[in-house]
């Protein structure tokens, strides 16, 4: 069954504890990611960025508001249940490519499957690795691989269980230049191809210039979106948000009494 929303947060606030006092992280952020949607999420450091995906993705949970993912609301469920959600229904992509370097391919894209107590069937892990790319190194090993073919398979592996949304945190953080470009190309034909949802937390604008829409985060609220963005058009909305951040860290410093003649 289609999902039209695969993600949605109301009302969401996420708090942490600290000895200089309590840290607000998240601060009433209402937002939705509608199916077939690719949406970069950007702001300064300590924006909530990563928080916000955690917390869409059920794996923190919100001091308060709800989360519906994949059409579930999260609310009270277990640990044990928020970890069955995520593995029938949604797909990961890290920074790190945390595949098994003596596994194949086509072992660590049938990983997830096993793990869950299914059988893969070849035909089926096949088509993972043709979707990105890779049908033809299936027996080839993490160490065989170039970089971006390692992400290739880590995106692999999160399709095969044709998850309702794939959140990808900094996805193309340990990859050059041009292997970057390939991979969110990659990305991007997954959306507009084969309708998937991405959610993705980066800093760099030229990758969230290959989303449809940015969402811009500053001292854990929304402050902005941008549709069809261009890299410059996003590069100049961080460049305002960080001197912002600089401007409200500089006038909450203490200010130095002058000394007295």
């Amino acid at each position: 069954m289609s999902i039209s929303n695969p993600v949605q947060l109301w009302s969401v606030r996420k708090t942490y504890s600290t000895s200089a006092g309590t840290v607000v992280a998240l601060d009433d952020v209402t937002l939705e990611f509608p199916s077939g949607s690719f949406t970069a999420v950007m702001g300064p450091s300590g924006s909530g960025k990563s928080t916000l995906l955690q917390c869409a993705a059920g794996l923190d949970r919100p001091t308060a508001g709800r989360v519906v993912l994949a059409g579930t609301d999260l609310t009270g469920k277990s640990e044990t249940a928020l970890t069955l959600l995520r593995r029938e229904r949604v797909g990961f992509v890290f920074q790190s490519f945390n595949l098994v370097s003596a596994l194949t391919a086509e072992q660590n894209v049938a990983l997830p499957l096993r793990l869950a107590g299914k059988k893969p069937g070849k035909d089926h892990v096949h088509a993972a690795l043709t979707a990105v790319g890779l049908g033809e190194r299936g027996k080839h090993r993490p160490g065989e691989l170039s970089g971006g073919q390692q992400q290739r398979v880590a995106i692999a592996r999160a399709l095969v269980g044709e998850p309702d949304v794939l959140f990808a945190d900094e996805p193309t953080g340990a990859l050059d230049t041009a292997t970057s470009r390939e991979v969110l190309a990659l990305l991007r034909s997954l959306v507009d191809e084969r309708g998937l949802t991405v959610v993705m937390v980066t800093h760099d604008p030229v990758a969230a210039s290959y989303a449809r829409n940015v969402v811009f985060l500053a001292d854990g609220r929304i402050v902005g979106e941008l549709a069809d963005p261009t890299a410059e058009a996003v590069a100049a909305r961080m460049t305002g948000l960080e001197a912002e951040a600089v401007a409200a860290r500089a006038g909450s410093a203490p200010v130095e009494e002058a000394p007295s003649c």
